[in-house]
């Protein structure tokens, strides 16, 4: 079974979580392989895909949602698992009393799961590097407001044994080690 893990991420925290979700596969026993979505070119040699992007003020990157559209057919076909990274921070319950990882869902992943049917999804929490170099007017906004780049917590928030243990659930939906 040959699985591709695409991804689209704007500073690596969402490819970092991409080569881990491979490796685990990997180490299952399956043939994968971690891609940014801008350069896959044909899903045709793959039986499986996990797709993922990082989210911004609650949408998915545009790259992952134009190679989820473009591929709809062929991911349609074929078993898909869907995550995001974004939130930050390690607090699993938001100040309004929400799960902070479902109240961080992409807004696509409803269109998405219509037009690809996934397994499964899942939103991670992700990383911010302050002193990392903007992308986008977003990025450029909160870097020159004193207010706003102190409500961003920094540092690396990635939760590997979730990542882990979803990455093992696939597997398993995949038949890994059989």
């Amino acid at each position: 079974m040959k699985v591709l893990v695409a991804y689209a991420t704007r500073h690596g925290a969402t490819a970092g979580i991409a080569e881990r979700i491979t490796a685990a596969l990997t180490a299952a026993g399956l043939s994968a392989e971690a891609r940014p979505v801008e350069d896959v070119k044909d899903i045709g040699s793959f039986d499986a895909v996990v797709l993922g992007g990082a989210a911004y003020m609650f949408h998915w990157l545009k790259p992952a949602v134009l190679f989820s559209r473009r591929y709809r057919k062929e991911l349609a076909a074929r078993p898909v698992w869907l995550f995001s990274s974004g939130p930050l921070g390690t607090d699993l319950v938001g100040k309004d009393g929400r799960n902070v990882l479902e109240a961080s869902r992409p807004r696509e992943f409803d269109e998405l799961a219509k037009l690809l049917h996934p397994r499964g999804e899942q939103v991670f929490f992700g990383a911010y590097d302050p002193d990392a170099p903007s992308v986008g007017l977003g990025e450029r906004f909160v870097q020159h407001m004193p207010a706003a780049r102190a409500a961003m917590p920094a540092g690396d928030f990635r939760d590997w044994p979730a990542i882990d243990a979803w990455a093992a659930q696939i597997a398993a939906e995949l038949g890994a080690g059989e």
